[in-house]
């Protein structure tokens, strides 16, 4: 397997550090509001980097995902809206995990928050190693990293040296790309911020050193795997994690650094403080489906910035229901035995799609080789040249494929979600299939027209009745 490696700028083939375990870390949401979906197009690649790890590569995973509960945004948001920080970020840790079941993404191993007392316990340990190792001074009650002392400062940005501003500090969490500057580790009390002591007066940590803590913390000695995030952490925030870590273990911090293009929208980013974001409510208030955003978020490499429209939306809601209505298609195969030719297109299609996904996750090639083959096992059908083994072999590989592409079994769970318990509809397709085998037609056409008056259609075959949503 081959990733592009942000530090190198090359593609390197991939192995764990460690026998077969991926230690990997990516960074989460500031919760000071509902993730948008240029959030969710970062954690649904790095979603897909954990699938193809797991069940391509077969490498085990251990995956952190923070919540960077407090910074200077959290704390603004909390004290407008008049709530203690933890039960402001509450809100928005909830609606996070419920927008990440809703777009299929995989439960990770750990999810810290910033202000859980083990991190802030670790985030101390490191500002009081890098005062021992030299890297920091104080200046108003604040504790700072000296860039000067780190030659290697820059290489992940590959900032110009001539150009940093050792000596000029900055104390905001975020600040201007490529404008380096010594940068606060720990951030002198301000009046009604939460704070904490460690020995180096009342504070809070700064948003670059809670990730630097909890991937130390939470994955062990460096060098970790994998640290992932969208292409606007580059700098400041993973230049500065870098040299926090390096600076306190004299080691590397991560071998590989995978970062994931912006969601554009009107040819700019979308971001919150452009106000130009639509989040999931407002995604599924169009009448879209979850698995459909989904679908679209994983169909152009990520490293290739990816705009957003409704008409984008319209076209990946047609991909999506052509795959999975051939896949419904396969129940529906009433012809006998299996035909060679049919198990080698489906093996060719498998080894393509693990090839482009083996290429720094390829997903735009992978759906290739799926499309492909769809296309061509549909002619088999028409053909009567599918017979029931060979469906079966079909549906195996099509459960691998989405393994790790995750939008067949979100669409079937969403399929699932209807008006009506799925255990009615069942009973009214029997009630109806009862009803049309006494020859009571009028009573089977009033079931099936209350089942579509709850958003239920039905699809009548040899093979018997299958039911969807509308």
């Amino acid at each position: 397997m081959r990733l592009y490696n942000t530090l190198t700028r090359t593609d390197e083939t991939f192995t764990p550090s460690q026998d077969n375990l991926v230690r990997m870390y990516a960074c989460g949401l500031t919760v000071y509001s509902r993730g948008h979906i240029g959030n969710f197009r970062t954690f649904i690649a790095v979603d897909i980097l954990r699938r193809t790890l797991r069940y391509l590569e077969r490498y085990q995973v251990r995956h952190v995902m923070n919540f960077t509960d407090v910074d200077d945004r959290t704390i603004a948001g909390s004290q407008k809206a008049g709530t203690p920080l933890r039960e402001y970020t509450n809100q928005w840790i909830d609606a996070f995990l419920d927008d990440s079941r809703a777009l299929g993404l995989e439960d990770v191993e750990e999810r810290p928050r910033a202000t859980d007392q083990e991190n802030l316990d670790s985030m101390a340990e490191l500002v009081r190693t890098l005062e021992k190792n030299g890297h920091t001074y104080e200046s108003d009650g604040s504790v700072y990293f000296k860039i000067s002392t780190l030659p290697q400062y820059g290489r992940l940005a590959r900032l110009d040296h001539d150009g940093l501003k050792a000596g000029a500090r900055i104390d905001s969490d975020n600040y201007d790309k490529d404008n380096a500057r010594d940068f606060v580790l720990w951030k002198a009390t301000k009046e009604n911020e939460p704070s904490w002591d460690f020995g180096f007066g009342q504070g809070r940590p700064g948003w670059h050193l809670e990730c630097s803590a909890m991937a130390l913390r939470l994955l062990g000695g460096p060098p970790i795997d994998i640290h992932c995030g969208g292409v606007d952490l580059i700098f400041p925030h993973h230049e500065n994690e870098i040299a926090q870590s390096e600076g306190a273990t004299n080691k590397q911090f991560a071998r590989f650094w995978i970062h994931v293009e912006h969601l554009l929208i009107d040819e700019e980013k979308m971001s919150k403080s452009l106000g130009n974001v639509f989040n999931l409510p407002d995604i599924v208030a169009k009448g879209y489906r979850p698995s459909t955003l989904r679908y679209l978020l994983l169909s152009t490499h990520y490293r290739k910035q990816l705009k957003f429209s409704w008409d984008a939306m319209n076209q990946a809601e047609e991909s999506l229901r052509r795959l999975a209505d051939f896949v419904d298609r396969l129940d529906r195969v009433t012809g006998a035995g299996s035909h060679a030719d049919i198990a080698a297109k489906v093996s060719a299609a498998d080894a393509q799609f693990v090839e482009a996904m083996e290429q720094d996750l390829n997903t735009a090639g992978a759906l290739g080789a799926v499309f492909e083959l769809v296309r061509s096992l549909n002619a088999a059908i028409d053909n009567n040249e599918l017979g029931r083994e060979d469906a079966a072999v079909v549906k195996a590989a099509f459960e691998r494929f989405d393994q790790v592409l995750g939008v067949l079994a979100l669409r079937r769970q969403e399929d699932r979600q209807t008006a009506l318990p799925a255990e009615e509809i069942d009973r009214l397709v029997g009630a109806r299939q009862d009803a049309r085998k006494r020859r009571d037609f009028a009573e089977g056409d009033r079931i099936r027209q209350q089942l579509l008056d709850s958003g239920i259609v039905l699809e009548d075959s040899a093979a018997g009745t299958r039911w969807k949503r509308k």
